[in-house]
């Protein structure tokens, strides 16, 4: 297609681009994509992503067949968020948050989480754009190399923009089925509590469930999280640097881009969309890249069993607690459309693993140690059990023993080999003299420096 532009044989055809790339293709997101790479195309700078393009796209998205939230539910939601209050109190010792939760619609979900969702996503989009050159100016015919130099910038730029734009459509579609700013798991709001009523009336639905009940169910778990990440400062910034450590090895396979250019039908775009939303444009994963992943997973699946044992434990009083709680599982372990995407769209797939694990251990640490000490592990990246106190639940618990006792700490690997070093250090060379070699050769030591 570059190369017909080029050449000037042929100019974009929208819908094939649009249908290629998986956005929709009416007339009116033609329109708004064309726009979009116009703006692109002529923009100065060091050609970065402009991610203006996927907040406008989520919005819209959102706003599509929204439903207004009425004064009677706001009254619902206060009270649920007050009543989640008071439950929480009694089962926790996290400190609850400045604000009262609030309530949002689909559109301002989207661009409330967007700042977010472009942080985790912009390693990827440079990956992309970064690819596309070299292997445009590395495949391009000799009369066309010194034209595709020059338009390096416009190149990545419509490869960051059709990026923003997939990355838009993934958010919007979000959007519609997220039920809190919690729901997928990672700290999407700074220090605040959200529910989304459309979505909430959604997840009720056929569920022989009152709703009151569902909206109260919902804002403890959702208080739960944000008390969560308010009061451990370290634990977003923890999720965003190991995501992003994951997304920075992302990088393109070349070598199926050009057996894709070799063998691709231009009236085929289903080859090329099939391409891009299967993965296969992005090699196995690094050695760093599992490390980080596995970090990632056991955080996440920290966070989603304390909020699930802190929200049973709140919601005790609640008549239906477990029904809702089964179709919450249920929910998480299947994943949307959109979650689907985002993982094919970035790589990475936001699901802790070990959640019933997870869940299990926090489990006996509160019924051993009760909920203070539970909740202290909170307070620094260090006490936080790891995989091992995971499989391992008694000896996490034997150490918390332990310290409420006051008792020493036993010396794990790290204690004992810096003792080990220590020691080694003080202890005197073969060519050192000692204390005795002086009194022998009836010298006087050196003054110590």
């Amino acid at each position: 297609m570059i190369r017909d532009i080029l050449s000037g044989k042929s100019g974009v055809d929208p819908s094939q681009l649009a249908g290629a790339a998986g956005l929709p293709s009416d007339p009116a997101s033609l329109q708004a994509m064309m726009m979009q790479f116009q703006r692109a195309m002529q923009q100065s700078g060091d050609g970065s992503v402009n991610w203006d393009v996927s907040r406008d796209q989520a919005v819209t998205i959102g706003r599509k067949d929204a439903i207004a939230i009425t004064p009677a539910e706001h009254a619902q939601y206060d009270q649920a968020f007050h009543l989640a209050e008071l439950w929480l109190a009694d089962v926790t010792t996290v400190a609850s948050l400045t604000a009262t939760g609030r309530l949002m619609s689909r559109a301002e979900w989207s661009k409330a989480t967007m700042p977010l969702w472009t942080q985790l996503a912009e390693p990827v989009a440079t990956s992309i754009s970064d690819a596309l050159t070299n292997v445009l100016s590395e495949q391009a015919p000799e009369q066309f190399k010194d034209m595709i130099g020059q338009a390096t910038r416009m190149i990545r730029g419509i490869g960051g923009t059709m990026f923003a734009m997939q990355l838009g459509q993934v958010v919007g579609q979000l959007s519609t089925e997220v039920v809190s700013g919690g729901d997928i798991g990672i700290p999407l709001l700074d220090d605040e509590a959200a529910l989304v009523p459309q979505n909430v009336a959604a997840f009720g639905e056929g569920l022989d469930i009152p709703m009151d009940q569902v909206q109260l169910y919902l804002a403890v778990r959702e208080l739960a999280h944000a008390r969560l990440f308010r009061q451990a400062k370290w634990l977003k910034l923890h999720f965003i640097s190991s995501i992003t450590a994951f997304a920075r090895g992302i990088h393109i396979d070349t070598h199926v881009i050009e057996d894709l250019a070799e063998s691709f039908d231009p009236s085929n775009t289903e080859q090329l969309r099939e391409a891009m939303t299967n993965g296969s444009l992005i090699p196995p994963k690094t050695d760093a890249q599992l490390a980080a992943l596995e970090r990632l997973e056991t955080t996440l699946a920290l966070v989603e069993g304390w909020v699930d044992v802190v929200t049973h434990d709140a919601t005790l009083r609640l008549p239906k607690a477990d029904a809702v709680a089964e179709t919450v599982r249920r929910r998480r372990a299947t994943g949307g459309p959109a979650e689907q995407a985002f993982a094919t769209l970035v790589g990475l797939e936001l699901r802790p693993r070990r959640l019933r694990d997870a869940a299990a251990m926090w489990r006996k640490v509160t019924d051993a140690v009760g909920v203070g000490q539970r909740d202290a592990l909170w307070q620094h990246p260090d006490l936080v059990p790891t995989t091992a106190d995971i499989d391992d639940p008694a000896g996490l618990i034997q150490r918390l023993e332990a310290a409420a006792r006051g008792d020493a700490p036993e010396p794990d690997e790290m204690d004992v080999a810096l003792e080990d070093l220590l020691r080694t250090a003080a202890e005197p060379t073969d060519d050192e003299p000692t204390d005795e070699d002086d009194k022998d050769e009836g010298t006087t030591p050196p003054p110590a420096v």
